[in-house]
C-alpha cells in the first residue's frame, strides 16, 4: 500500500481526495465480527427483507471508515492527528454499492496546525450517502 505523507505547509484550501470501494457481504460481515455489531439489519437477509430497506445494508461507521482511509493514506497522510468527525448518514448503503469517499480540505489555522475537511460518501450514483466534517491536527 503506498501513502502520500504531507507536512502541514503543503496543504491548502480546496485540496481534494478520494478513494473508491465496491462494498461485499464479506466485508460487512468482516466488519460486523470485528466490531461486534450484529445488528440483522446488517447480517440477516431475510430480517433486513422485512425492514424498509428490504435488504441487508452495510454498518454506517463501516461508510465512515473509508473516510479514515483518505485522510490517513492519502490527505494529509499519516502522521495527522484525528481530533473529531461528524457524521449525517443520508442513504443506506447497500451490498455491491461502490462507495466514493471524498475528502477536502475548507480551512487551515496555521496557528494550531489544524486541518478541517469537508467529508462526503457517495453512491455509484453519486448521491451522497455520508456527509460530514473532520478536524485534523499536525505535529508542530
Amino acid at each position: 500500500m503506498s501513502f502520500t505523507q504531507r507536512v502541514f505547509s503543503e496543504l491548502s484550501v480546496g485540496m481534494r481526495a478520494s478513494l473508491s470501494r465496491i462494498i461485499t457481504r464479506e466485508d460487512v460481515d468482516r466488519f460486523a465480527d470485528v466490531t461486534g455489531d450484529q445488528n440483522p439489519i446488517h447480517v440477516d437477509e431475510d430480517f433486513a427483507g422485512r425492514s424498509p430497506f428490504e435488504h441487508t445494508i452495510a454498518h454506517g461507521m463501516f461508510g465512515a471508515s473509508l473516510i479514515s482511509a483518505v485522510i490517513g493514506t492519502d490527505l494529509p497522510g499519516p502522521g495527522v492527528v484525528y481530533m473529531e468527525q461528524s457524521l449525517r448518514f443520508k442513504k443506506p448503503i447497500f451490498i455491491g454499492n461502490t462507495v466514493t469517499a471524498t475528502v477536502e480540505i475548507i480551512d487551515l489555522n496555521a496557528e494550531k496546525h489544524r486541518v478541517r475537511l469537508s467529508t462526503t460518501c457517495t453512491n455509484q450514483k453519486d448521491e451522497p450517502v455520508i456527509t460530514g466534517e473532520a478536524l485534523l491536527s499536525f505535529k508542530p
